[in-house]
């Protein structure tokens, strides 16, 4: 929450913060402004008192007395996500349903014998006073009634998490909190009010986008790549002397076996490596040359490679092949599948956790609508229960034997199904051409590619049917390259070059490979790069070096990619499908507002001869 009102200077009375609300919602929000509720009156929060057996703080009797809450309908008046105010019949029924939920679990809370006041689900004392976002007692703002320093403190509650104290110490300054918020557009728990179609909306603040993030992949470009692991360096996975597999209850078990490398692996009938590298989404040639597997393996999970997947190519007979075994998986993808099949026939064996997986395509697409592909999958063994009946893990042990064993059956099958006569030791072991995949661009999901009826509380669905295709055309045209400049995406060129050809009304070919298809797959990988940055910190080694980016790093990346997705879509779905994309993503609070403009300029545009 954000209260801008000075320590020195006194909080208004509750009825001057509610005569600022209204004149701001009379004049801005006439529609919110008269759902607004009249007065309580004196006899019914004497009722309500009596019912809920607390004397209500003064400043809550002041605010009732000004407004009985609002008429909970579309367009009433809310406090930002803490949702509208109540009146005394929803204080009353919502106060009174949490209390006989905290009865059910109080037990719980008294075990700790800790009198502090927010040490329960819901206390007697305690008036759910806001309707929250779900408009009923799931969540909302409270003041406690409890004699003592937290008298009449305001607290948030939400029924999946333990209440908290806001940073309001009163409804006073609560209600002084919303109306500095409308008067001067201040933001509260990050979101800032407007007035759009005579209604008071919350809208997300727009948010400060480091113009220069740093680049992952440039930083990899400097970083010269990992040497092969010399004799003398233990493999990885290799545990450390004197360690045995055990138990983890009981200390003692059998040695650690050797895992023996079941990489994810694609057969193409007649393709080279040289092909098979071009076609997965190798486009860097410097990277390209040749390593073992485990050269392969150090490499990937190195900064060199930035978190982008390195496979390796070979040939066996008639078939090329692929082989990746570190970074994210790229030869599942069915994206990346039908490449690979483009004119030819595959045969692939992946292999993740309990599951293997054999899958055949041809010409593109799954042969014969996947009737030919087989998965084994195993249970999980290295749980063991114990003679006291208790389970343990055996550390040390293949935890799948089962689909070790399918995997290595799978083998033996492609010689005598496809003729395909691998090695795979040979081919571990063997110098083989390889270098990083710039991963192809995902399949839009087939959810997202339906318009949408509302978007960001905005009637999307109405502004479609009301509005001529052309004009609506032009209209999220100039939506889109307001989200491309707000994100810095028209910096690059690939993005101005099909910007300018949408101005002159060309649509733009998205071709894969080409730079523009190109310039998109850098950007998903400069934030899949940064993206550790932007996770908790608790998820990383404390051991590990600090990490090259920081998350407004990778909040940069990602806002530039939900960009290109967005005019990715503008180029390859109709244009209502692709405006929920546009304006879902868009980032400046007067979106509205710039919309309205850009319906009234392609209305001109549209008609001018």
């Amino acid at each position: 929450m954000t209260s801008t009102s000075a320590a020195t200077v006194p909080l208004p009375t509750v009825e001057d913060s509610w005569a600022r609300i209204d004149a701001w919602l009379s004049e801005r929000a006439p529609a919110s402004y008269a759902l607004l509720r009249p007065p309580a009156s004196p006899a019914e929060i004497a009722d309500a008192e009596r019912r809920l057996e607390v004397t209500f703080p003064p400043d809550l009797v002041a605010s009732l007395r000004c407004h009985n809450g609002v008429v909970l309908s579309e367009g009433a008046p809310a406090f930002a996500f803490n949702g509208p105010f109540s009146g005394l019949t929803d204080i009353v029924d919502n106060s009174l349903f949490l209390r006989s939920v905290g009865d059910e679990v109080a037990d719980e809370y008294d075990e700790e014998e800790d009198e502090s006041e927010l040490n329960a689900y819901w206390r007697h004392e305690w008036l759910l006073i806001t309707q929250g976002v779900a408009r009923d007692a799931q969540d909302g703002l409270f003041v406690t009634c409890r004699a003592g320093e937290d008298y009449g403190r305001i607290g948030h509650y939400f029924n999946e998490d333990a209440p908290s104290f806001t940073g309001w110490t009163s409804l006073r300054a609560a209600l002084s909190s919303f109306a500095e918020a409308l008067e001067r557009r201040v933001p509260v728990g990050g979101r800032v009010p407007l007035a759009f179609d005579g209604e008071l909306i919350w809208e997300e603040a727009t948010p400060t986008v480091k113009a220069e993030p740093v680049s992952l992949l440039g930083l990899a470009a400097r970083t010269p790549e990992p040497e092969p692991a010399g004799p003398a360096e233990p493999a990885r996975g290799t545990p450390p002397a004197g360690w045995s597999g055990a138990l983890v209850t009981s200390g003692v078990g059998k040695p650690w076996p050797q895992q023996v490398p079941q990489p994810d692996l694609v057969f193409a009938e007649g393709l080279s490596a040289e092909e098979l590298l071009l076609r997965v989404g190798v486009v860097e040639r410097e990277t390209v040359h040749e390593r073992t597997h485990a050269h392969a393996e150090r490499a990937a999970r190195s900064l060199w490679a930035a978190s982008r997947p390195l496979v390796r190519a070979g040939l066996c007979g008639d078939w090329g092949f692929l082989t990746q075994s570190a970074g994210t998986k790229q030869l599942t993808r069915p994206e990346v599948l039908r490449r690979l099949a483009r004119g030819t026939r595959i045969v692939t064996l992946t292999k993740q956790g309990p599951e293997v997986r054999l899958t055949v395509y041809a010409d593109g697409l799954p042969y014969a609508q996947g009737a030919e592909d087989r998965t084994v999958s195993s249970p999980r063994e290295d749980y063991v229960r114990l003679p006291d009946g208790t389970e343990a893990q055996a550390l040390g042990v293949d935890p799948w034997p089962g689909s070790t064993a399918a995997y290595a059956d799978f083998l033996t099958e492609l010689r005598s199904r496809f003729g395909i006569d691998f090695s795979l030791d040979r081919a571990l072991a063997e110098m083989l051409p390889s270098g990083l995949v710039l991963p192809v661009l995902e399949d839009l999901p087939e959810w997202s590619c339906r318009p949408g009826s509302y978007v960001r509380h905005f009637d999307l669905g109405a502004l479609v049917e009301r509005t001529p295709a052309p004009r609506l055309r032009t209209a999220m045209a100039a939506q889109l390259r307001r989200l491309i400049a707000e994100t810095g995406l028209d910096s690059y060129a690939e993005i101005s070059h099909a910007m300018t050809a949408m101005d002159r009304g060309e649509t733009p070919a998205l071709v894969a490979d080409e730079p523009l298809d190109v310039r998109m797959r850098t950007l998903a990988a400069e934030a899949a790069a940064a993206r550790p940055a932007g996770g908790p910190t608790w998820q990383r080694d404390g051991g590990a070096a600090p990490l090259p980016s920081t998350p407004d790093d990778f909040r940069a990346w990602q806002l530039r990619v939900d960009a290109a997705d967005a005019l990715r879509r503008f180029l390859l779905l109709p244009v209502p499908v692709a405006a929920t994309s546009i304006l879902h993503h868009r980032l400046s609070e007067d979106w509205r507002s710039e919309l309205a403009r850009d319906l009234d300029t392609a209305t001109s545009t549209v008609e001018s001869p």
